[in-house]
């Protein structure tokens, strides 16, 4: 029987039938059994199951039986299948795609709160690469298609929905050249022959406004400003809209003196004209804070000539067009990267505005309500902004710090100099110790240790040097107090102690005295070494087995330079440079009389591959492991063991 072939009509007439029955159920069990059972590859059968999927969706929608909750369930078992690995990932988004496009703006809305809830779900790893271009793409279409000045609340829920899914740093979400919209043009009467302010008028409509009835009553109607409002004022305060819509105007000098000279005007009429807590509409902001009120946006200014009284008395009217001045001045005396180099404010200007700013900050605080608070939290935004500008002028780097490789520096490896380099060289056979000083201090005497027992390498003193200055002062004639007297110094009484153990037959002697110090005991031995040891004649120094064996020293020192045949003589650096040399090829046979163990023979072999080097590396390494027990005698004694007596001879001769 020939295994079945993969059809792709069939398959997506099973995987229709699964996922309709998938709806039913609500579980993705039936399209994971039939993806099992179907042959062909695994990239066929996905890309049949996103066919099948967008099947079923275009069914509902063509028969407009479908409502949003089977739009949404169809769309939440795209996304099970992806999380099951049987669907493409980029399913889900497109047949968001196609919802949003078929369906009006009000069951819109409805599909993009689903959208809204499952921001997490958009930023997984398994959705966000191949999702945020076509949810991009879906957000621009519909604020295409939705009105800024209608759909307010709408076209904000998408921008919000964009900011929290793209990183702060994604490109297409910033106004990197820091551009202004100028298209948002305000529209108002520039004819003064067709301005109606200063005449009666009984009309309660107006073309382009409507007033329904029962909007606004005499109780919620605000007191009429009582500024005489001419069209002068009219045209000079809607002008300024202009400046805060481009503010590179502002640089030019014949526009600055314009701007200049409304902004005085205007800002002299909200100086002259303050609101109270009634002109502000208290009782109207109350009720948008209920919990059914609705809340007021404003899209677009209302630039009618009859409304202008009233917007004057408006506190959100007035706070809008002062927190207009502070964005002005502050993108004005800001550091923008992509400003022009022409764009400089001079001193008359800087000082201006200065001016101006603390004069917009003090409107603020005294238009109602809680005008000190408003104009804190907008001076506290204004300077979070500045922190937002230092990062576009930076390029926008990413928030996200790379983590740093732990990767640790290699360390480089020293190379082992090679015994030639330290070991004696030359004429004098001098060895070099890697420093001029350790070795002209090495080189001072062919043998070190017979150099320390030298006279000159004997630092104690006598008794009567180290005591002088105490017995004076222990002299009562001499009238030293105690507190002065050196036995009370700690130092000098540590010292004492080991002279004494050293050289006073005192310090063994048993004593039933007890001292309260060492001060008080050293005094003792003061006054017992002042009656005991005469001036003229040296102290009897007290003999240990140590000093026995080091007595006469200095004859022994003599003795071993003039007597080089005496047997406790060390071994030479030209003595072993006289028997590796005769040994030559022959060292493995000394080296088990040395006792060298295998893995320091292996290392001697592959430290020098010459046979006069690998048997002075022999002798060097059992001298350095024997020391003072590396002596003549010992190395020919070895020598003969190993069946080399003429060497062992030679050796005891030189």
């Amino acid at each position: 029987m020939s295994p079945s072939v993969f059809t792709f009509n069939d398959a997506k007439d099973k995987f229709t039938a699964a996922t309709r029955s998938a709806l039913d159920s609500k579980t993705t069990k039936p399209i994971i059994t039939t993806f099992n059972q179907l042959p062909g590859n695994e990239t066929e059968k996905k890309t049949t199951l996103d066919q099948a999927l967008r099947g079923v969706l275009e069914a509902e929608i063509v028969k407009q039986k479908g409502s949003c909750d089977d739009f949404l369930s169809l769309i939440d078992l795209s996304i099970d299948s992806v999380t099951e690995g049987i669907c493409s990932a980029t399913t889900p988004f497109l047949l968001l795609g196609d919802v949003l496009d078929c369906l009006p703006l009000d069951q819109c809305d409805k599909i993009f709160t689903f959208v809204e809830e499952n921001v997490s779900t958009w930023k997984s790893n398994s959705f966000y690469s191949a999702g945020k271009n076509y949810l991009l793409r879906m957000c621009n279409d519909l604020l295409r298609r939705l009105s800024k000045s209608q759909n307010t609340v709408f076209c904000g829920r998408i921008q919000l929905f964009l900011a929290r899914l793209f990183p702060l740093s994604e490109k297409s979400g910033l106004n990197l050249q820091s551009q202004f919209n100028l298209d948002n043009i305000t529209v108002f009467n520039k004819n003064e022959q067709e301005s109606t302010l200063g005449q009666k008028h009984s009309e309660e409509k107006e073309e382009g406004m409507e007033v329904e009835e029962g909007e606004m009553g005499d109780e919620d109607e605000p007191a009429p400003c009582s500024i005489p409002i001419d069209y002068n004022l009219y045209r000079k305060f809607w002008t300024l809209q202009d400046y805060f819509r481009n503010p590179v105007q502002c640089y030019d000098k014949f526009s600055w003196m314009t701007f200049l000279k409304y902004s005085d005007e205007t800002l002299a009429v909200f100086k002259s004209y303050k609101l109270d807590d009634t002109q502000a509409s208290k009782r109207k902001l109350e009720e948008l804070r209920t919990a059914g009120g609705e809340h007021v946006y404003f899209a677009k200014f209302l630039t009618s000539e009859k409304l202008m009284d009233l917007q004057l008395s408006d506190s959100n009217f007035r706070r809008h067009i002062l927190v207009q001045y502070l964005i002005l001045f502050q993108y004005l005396k800001g550091q923008v990267k992509f400003k022009s180099s022409t764009c400089v404010l001079n001193d008359d200007q800087c000082l201006w505005m200065e001016e101006t700013t603390k004069l917009v900050y003090q409107l603020l605080r005294e238009t109602p309500p809680d005008g000190d608070k408003f104009a804190t939290m907008v001076e506290h935004i204004l300077n979070t902004e500045e922190n937002w500008n230092s990062w576009k002028n930076e390029g926008c780097p990413s928030f996200v710090k790379e983590r740093p490789a732990d990767a640790k520096p290699i360390r480089p490896t020293r190379k082992r100099p090679a015994p030639e380099d330290f070991l004696g060289k030359g004429p004098d056979r001098k060895i070099f110790m890697g420093n001029d000083e350790l070795t002209r201090l090495w080189n001072l005497n062919p043998d070190n240790m017979e150099a320390c027992k030298s006279d000159s390498r004997e630092f104690m003193p006598s008794l009567e040097e180290f005591f002088e200055e105490a017995i004076e002062q222990a002299d009562p004639a001499n009238m030293v107090e105690d507190e002065y007297k050196v036995v009370r110094n700690s130092n000098y009484g540590w010292r004492a102690l080991r002279l004494l153990s050293r050289r006073s037959p005192h310090f063994f002697q048993p004593t039933n005295q007890q001292f309260k110090s060492l001060a008080d005991y050293l005094e003792s031995m003061v006054i017992k070494l002042a009656k005991e040891l005469p001036k003229d004649i040296p102290s009897e120094e007290i003999k240990t087995g140590e000093e026995e064996d080091d007595d006469n020293g200095d004859n022994l020192l003599k003795e071993t330079n003039d007597s080089p045949g005496i047997q406790h003589k060390l071994v030479s650096n030209q003595q072993m440079d006289e028997v590796a040399a005769k040994l030559g090829s022959q060292w493995k046979s000394l080296a088990s009389q040395l006792e060298m163990k295998a893995a320091e023979m292996r290392e001697i072999e592959t430290e020098s591959e010459d046979v006069d080097m690998q048997a002075k590396l022999l002798l060097v390494s059992w001298q350095d492991r024997e020391g003072t027990q590396a002596t003549v005698e010992n190395l020919a004694s070895a020598l003969t063991a190993a069946g080399f007596p003429k060497i062992a001879e030679a050796l005891t001769e030189t």
